[in-house]
């Protein structure tokens, strides 16, 4: 498919893609981006459909998106009612290929180089152009490489000298080529962080100089390492990629935020480094990895997390949000709740970490906005996807698709299709509804459920991740009703729109009339909105 290329580069010669495809070139969520248009596709999963568009509409709102990563235009068919609109795809598209019949126009967005054609000769110099400057910095970049290379063996050479100390202990190593705390917010001296600051070289001693064996894993904006002090004690470093301004800011927020946060269900900050170009923090070490890798990432894992085990960290999440949104000095709104942010220690209890894109809330103030959606799809709360609209009741929704993926063990984006319901939030609210919610429970830890617990779960899940956020409990709701076995939970949940279908047969045609935004499902998957990180 123009503008895409394998995954795995050996697949194009031996035609195997189940791999899948990634494109040639990002797209710059700017003036350089265009649409090619592709007949007799299969349309991909997870689709958003904005009602009331003509076909000129798509293109705009695609581009106003910087998630949007395609769009096509038909006819949806809700109840007796058929509505003409636009079908937006945000992220990556899935399950998509060119059929023989019953296909659609589809039309992708690429960057202009994309776009290009052999008989253009503009073109054609533009991407010799582009070529040659790649050429340069490539040569550059080798060069730069050299040139680190050169420092790192500096760095070596100082430790068999015995000139790297490794005691962070001292007050003195802590600040060693550091920029102050009065220098991390421009022009903004008294807020800096109330957090030490440690050396980098005591950080190279305790990762081992980022060796490979010390990485624990690999996020958005970042890398993390394993550390060992010299007393003994084990850290987390993460250390955040070079060269990314947004990553700066998030590294900033963090420190900010959690410098000014104590709470048992929160991962605690040790300490930061900034060193010339790298940024650095340092964080207590938990040995049992995130909740994403027990649940997800290996099957054998799940029956380490028993129903009691998973009913704490279910309690524990919730305290977190509650603390976050209501107890703390601070009152902040996550914004990017999900397994992979839930960190377990010893003992599996849960603590909840990175705050890069948190934001902090006005004693009086409900609701914010924005025009740079971050975050991953699939726990974003629809008002916050599809409008920028966030709130404490975003948060709300997070945590009500993850405490239904921790009863069930299915990711919400993955869901099996075999299980003959949309999605995991329409699969738990058909059982939930026909009274067989017990279930919906893990397979793998079905003998050790209490069954009061897991509906009672079930149900303030469904709560959770109802469509309006007026329709949501606050945390301190959620707390309360699973804390208290002998309280009735009076209200029922209503049924989340993921489940609404698609009509097979599309056409052009519609004008629009109307704003409103409807979430629905194509070939029977439904939407979770894009990975902003």
């Amino acid at each position: 498919m123009e503008g895409f290329e394998p995954k795995v580069q050996s697949d194009r010669e031996n035609g195997n893609f189940s791999a899948g495809c990634t494109r040639k070139k990002a797209l710059r969520c700017g003036d350089g981006d265009g649409f090619l248009r592709v007949e007799g596709m299969k349309l991909p999963d997870h689709v958003v459909f904005l009602r009331n568009r003509n076909i000129g509409d798509c293109g705009t709102a695609c581009l106003t998106n910087c998630s949007c990563t395609a769009y096509a235009y038909s006819d949806v068919t809700m109840g007796n009612e058929t509505i003409s609109g636009c079908l937006i795809w945000v992220g990556e598209l899935i399950d998509t290929e060119m059929v023989s019949s019953g296909g659609g126009d589809l039309y992708l967005r690429l960057m202009d180089i994309s776009l290009a054609t052999s008989g253009s000769k503009t073109k054609t110099r533009r991407i010799v152009i582009i070529a040659s400057l790649s050429a340069i910095i490539v040569c550059l970049a080798c060069i730069f490489i050299l040139w680190k290379f050169s420092e790192v063996f500096g760095v070596f050479k100082d430790q068999k000298k015995g000139k790297l100390l490794c005691d962070l202990s001292s007050s003195t190593d802590f600040a060693n080529n550091i920029s102050g705390s009065n220098e991390f917010i421009e022009g903004q001296p008294h807020q800096g962080p109330e957090l030490p600051l440690i050396g980098f070289e005591n950080i190279l001693c305790a990762t081992n100089n980022f060796s490979e064996s010390n990485k624990l894993g690999k996020g958005g904006f970042g890398i993390v390492y394993k550390g060992n002090l010299p007393g003994g004690k084990e850290i987390a470093v993460k250390r955040l990629l070079r060269g990314s301004r947004q990553g700066l800011s998030e590294f900033k927020n963090e420190v900010i935020l959690i410098a000014k946060l104590q709470h048992r269900n929160l991962v605690k900050l040790l300490a930061y480094c900034i060193h010339g170009e790298e940024k650095l923090l340092v964080y207590e070490y938990m040995p049992n990895k995130s909740l994403d890798f027990l649940l997800f990432a290996d099957p054998t894992q799940k029956t380490e997390l028993d129903w009691g085990k998973r009913f704490n960290i279910i309690k524990g999440i919730a305290r977190a949000l509650l603390y976050l949104h209501q107890d703390s000095r601070l009152r902040i709104i996550h914004r990017d709740l999900k397994a992979s942010n839930v960190l377990l220690d010893e003992e599996m209890n849960p603590k909840v970490s990175d705050f890069g894109l948190a934001k902090i809330f006005g004693v009086n103030q409900d609701e914010a906005n924005t025009d740079r959606v971050v975050g991953t799809y699939g726990y974003m709360s629809p008002e916050y996807a599809m409008e920028g609209l966030f709130s404490v009741k975003s948060d709300v929704y997070s945590y009500g698709v993850l405490l239904l993926e921790i009863v069930s063990g299915f990711r919400n984006s993955s869901f099996p299709l075999a299980m003959d319901s949309p999605n995991l939030l329409a699969y738990a609210w058909q059982l939930w509804n026909e009274g067989n919610a017990e279930d919906y429970v893990d397979p793998s830890i079905a003998g050790s459920c209490a069954r009061a617990e897991v509906v009672r779960s079930i149900h303030v899940g469904l709560l959770c991740v109802q469509d309006s956020p007026s329709d949501r409990p606050a945390m301190s709701s959620v707390v309360f009703m699973l804390e208290n076995e002998e309280a009735t939970i009076s209200a029922a949940p209503k049924q989340p729109t993921f489940t609404v279908r698609r009509n097979q047969n599309p056409h052009r045609g519609g004008d629009s009339r109307d704003d409103n935004i409807e979430m629905c499902s194509y070939n029977n998957v439904t939407i979770t909105t894009t990975e902003g990180r």
